[in-house]
């Protein structure tokens, strides 16, 4: 035992004897007050005082009355002497507590070496994608409006039917229309006969000789002609019109797709100022995603894509959980909103399964390019403070040292590496807030754990935990938070959940990257988007939860 702890054993030993002696004077005190009392009521009365009539006797409290007062005074004194007391020792205990529990945290650890979990630095691939919320688009939307007034007499589809260009889906009243039809091809058959008279004419004039008819009236007559032929051609071309309206009061799809539900019904009467229309066809295959990058990130894009699209895009549900498409970038807006700073881009997806629906909110995910074969740090093993940038890396005398490393590019598990560290390195990636430079720790034989690939959905860095060595405590199991079994029958405890300052097992965070961690939130080399590490349970507490860092 140090020396500090039997100075602080004997202060509390001199403590409880001064508190028993004020205790037993208290006492002590109380007993002569009482005998006191007791001796005066024995006494007679004086001679000279006369007897008190028997109707006031009864105002005279009894002895039994009177003792069972004196028990609840002195019982209250006891309890609050007691009160007092726990109230005065306790602030000596919790400080003996916090000096032995601060030994290990702020000291150091004194000569108890800390668990912790360690990872090694690898290579891997790294995919480095933007992300953004869009909005999915069509392609083609058509509002169906009325070109020619009239009443609506038929309906020809049902409302959500995929339709075809062409595809029947109204008919207005047209009767007018035929009998406006009928009018000019009367019309024009009148003036076709005065043209052919006309002509007639113009040819006997012709054939006579100038004697016989002068040339004015030659001119005259070939002006007549002409005139002729300008009225057949606008009664050819008032037919058209009419053909034209007859036509549009016939309403096909212009494009294919899915119409939507009916605007008017059959009996309405509609004309061509009408805004609401009478149905809207959207173009559901192919379907497109519009959404907006930051300017800094425009960058990149147009380094892989010199212009021309062709990125693979994929799309994830408004949680950012499941994949429901996968496409390629199409085109790049040409200018940036000065008001957001960003700049818009579409994306065209096959929408073959009709899973994309016009106006529906996703996540798109750009794949923007891979680092091949670099080296890897997981993102639970990176810290930030005075250094800068840090890991802790561990010796081979069991001890860890502040190394500062320049990171590039990553994603939400790993983050690429560019100095600081060689190929292999280990470093701490759990149990990081109970050390400081030149800490003893301890490691299980399988506690160095290979850092994963960057590609796809790669697994976090498995970090496993071992309890200290004082008190032979199960080890914390590592993955899940399924409990393990220890050989000795105890249940090991899984995500910090360690007790006790006898060397409980320290608990190792099975993901190592504290809750959802953004959920796929990547970084570019100058954001740090990565979730942090869940803090692996310290012998002195139950463990700490996950931060993002």
């Amino acid at each position: 035992m140090s020396d500090d702890a039997i100075g602080e054993g004997s202060a509390g030993g001199s403590a409880r004897r001064t508190f028993r002696t004020r205790l037993d004077e208290q006492v002590t005190e109380v007993d002569d007050e009482v005998a006191s009392r007791r001796k005066r009521r024995s006494e007679p009365l004086a001679r000279s005082e006369p007897m008190l009539p028997n109707r006031n006797a009864t105002e005279v409290q009894p002895p039994v009355a009177r003792r069972s007062r004196r028990g609840w005074i002195v019982a209250l004194l006891l309890v609050l002497a007691a009160a007092g007391a726990a109230l005065w020792l306790h602030p000596l205990q919790v400080q003996q507590q916090s000096g032995h529990r601060g030994g290990g945290r702020f000291r150091g650890g004194g000569d108890l070496a800390q668990p912790v979990a360690v990872a090694s630095v690898t290579q891997a691939d790294i995919p480095i994608v933007l992300e953004a919320l869009g909005t999915v688009t069509p392609l083609s939307t058509v509002t169906l409006r009325a070109q020619v007034s009239g009443q609506i007499t038929q309906i020809g589809f049902t409302e959500g039917q995929n339709v075809k260009k062409g595809d029947f889906l109204a008919q207005i009243d047209d009767r007018t229309l035929t009998a406006s039809l009928h009018q000019w091809q009367g019309q024009l058959e009148h003036d076709q006969a005065l043209l052919a008279d006309a002509k007639l004419d113009l040819d006997r004039d012709l054939k006579l000789t100038s004697n016989a008819i002068t040339q004015q009236a030659v001119d005259l007559q070939r002006a007549t002609v002409q005139s002729d032929e300008g009225t057949v051609v606008s009664d050819q071309a008032q037919i058209e019109a009419v053909q034209v309206n007859i036509a549009n009061s016939h309403i096909t799809a212009p494009a294919d797709g899915r119409i939507g539900l009916r605007l008017v019904d059959q009996g309405n009467y509609v004309t061509p100022g009408d805004s609401t229309g009478i149905a809207v066809i959207a173009q559901m295959s192919p379907m497109s995603v519009l959404f907006s990058l930051p300017e800094d990130s425009l960058a990149q894009v147009l380094e892989q894509t010199h212009g021309n699209a062709g990125l693979k895009a994929s799309l994830f549900d408004r949680n950012d959980t499941k994949q429901i498409a996968e496409g390629a970038l199409q085109t790049i807006d040409n200018q940036i909103d000065p008001t957001t700073g960003t700049v818009k881009l579409r994306a065209v997806f096959p929408n073959t399964d009709g899973a994309l629906y016009p106006n529906q909110f996703v996540n798109v995910h750009l794949l923007v390019r891979t680092l091949t074969g670099v080296s890897v740090l997981p993102n639970a093993a990176i810290q930030h403070g005075a250094p800068g940038t840090f890991v802790y890396q561990l010796n081979d005398d069991s001890t860890v040292s502040v190394k500062t490393v320049t990171l590039g590019p990553g994603n939400a598990t790993v983050t690429q590496l560019l100095a600081g560290l060689p190929q292999g390195a280990k470093v701490v990636v759990d149990g990081v807030d109970r050390l400081k430079d030149g800490a003893k720790v301890t490691v299980p034989d399988n506690g160095a754990a290979p850092a994963p690939g960057g590609s796809g959905a790669a697994p976090q860095p498995q970090a496993t935990g071992e309890g200290s060595a004082a008190g032979g405590a199960p080890a914390a199991s590592a993955g899940n938070n399924t409990p393990a079994v220890n050989p000795a029958g105890a249940p090991a405890m899984s995500n910090g959940q360690g007790t006790g300052p006898a060397g409980a097992g320290a608990g190792a965070a099975g993901d190592a990257s504290g809750g959802k961690q953004g959920h796929r939130h990547h970084r570019d080399g100058n954001g740090l988007r990565n979730g942090g590490a869940g803090n692996a349970g310290a012998p002195d507490n139950g463990g700490d939860s996950g931060a993002s860092q």
